[in-house]
């Protein structure tokens, strides 16, 4: 099954409707939960059955429901920060002594706005590892050991990320990792809405076709926490969401249609997929507005790590 999405949810979601399933898929487990007008729901993936069903690995994946980000207020925005932090704290209890040292690494091009999330929150991060060794009167006692960078990507640098994240891990010896990147979504609702974190890493690039080296436990030798964001979608996915929207006002319309009623049934994203992708139609597109939302999704992640931290 081709999901080209990097959201649990989403991948669950439509695992479930492929195979008409009412029941939770064996090996997931979910949980919602409302949080000051905030929908967080969990996933947690328990066993290579669930993990081979939606094709993630085994761990914890929460998403966060941000509705309105272009015009979130000042309350709006902190709000959905503290949310983000608490979540994030659970996960630190989970992987972490105490408060050891974290890197926290923005992957993307600052270059190309809707690949440039993990970057802009990187510059608003609260670093602190310099501070304890050249300057503790500044810190609040017992402060935690936080460095951070953005490595670039492979077209600009020559290097893969995951290679650069490993010298680094080596020689500055974190305990955990926080990863920041922008998402691929298979809802237009979800972009720059949805906040997705996950103790599994990740691999960056694998939701547009375009997958790098995995950056993860098992490859860096400490816990990987990844934060993303969807920013784009593919051309299919705009197409046969606002068929549904389409078919929804015909039926409301005409109460009841046969042909309507199991074209609204079938997969209108795997069928519009046959028509553009050997044309080369099948666009990654991204919101107009996608500046002003990169700038408030940003400013929600690092006050979030920032507050977690």
């Amino acid at each position: 099954m081709d999901f080209r999405t990097d959201l649990a949810l989403e991948r669950r979601d439509l695992y479930r409707k492929a195979n008409n399933m009412k029941e939770e898929i064996p090996g997931i487990e979910t949980n919602e939960e409302e949080k000051n007008g905030t929908k967080v729901t969990r996933v947690k993936i328990t066993n290579e059955e669930g993990a081979s069903a939606i094709g993630k690995p085994i761990g914890n994946y929460i998403t966060i429901d941000i509705k309105n980000v272009k015009l979130a207020t000042e309350d709006e925005i902190q709000n959905s920060a503290e949310i983000l932090a608490e979540e994030l704290r659970k996960l630190y209890d989970i992987h972490l002594n105490g408060k050891e040292d974290i890197l926290v690494v923005g992957l993307g091009n600052m270059g190309v706005t809707p690949d440039a999330l993990g970057p802009s929150v990187v510059k608003d991060i609260d670093i602190t590892r310099h501070l304890l060794k050249y300057a503790p009167q500044y810190l609040e006692e017992g402060a935690r050991p936080v460095s951070a960078l953005a490595p670039g990507v492979l077209g600009t640098t020559g290097i893969e990320t995951q290679e650069i994240l490993k010298g680094i891990v080596d020689n500055v010896k974190p305990k955990l990792l926080i990863v920041i990147d922008s998402l691929a979504s298979k809802s237009i609702e979800r972009i720059s809405s949805t906040v997705q974190i996950a103790d599994t890493g990740i691999v960056p690039g694998a939701g547009v076709g375009n997958a790098r080296k995995e950056i993860s436990k098992d490859t860096l030798g400490i816990p990987v926490i990844a934060l993303g964001i969807p920013t784009v979608v593919e051309a299919a996915t705009i197409a046969a969401d606002s068929i549904e929207l389409f078919i929804e006002k015909l039926q409301q319309d005409a109460k009841s249609n046969e042909y309507l009623n199991e074209l609204q049934n079938e997969d209108k994203y795997e069928m519009i997929k046959e028509v553009l992708v050997p044309n080369d139609f099948n666009f990654i597109v991204t919101p107009k507005e996608i500046d002003g939302l990169i700038e408030n999704m940003s400013s929600i992640v690092a006050r979030g790590i920032n507050i977690s931290l």
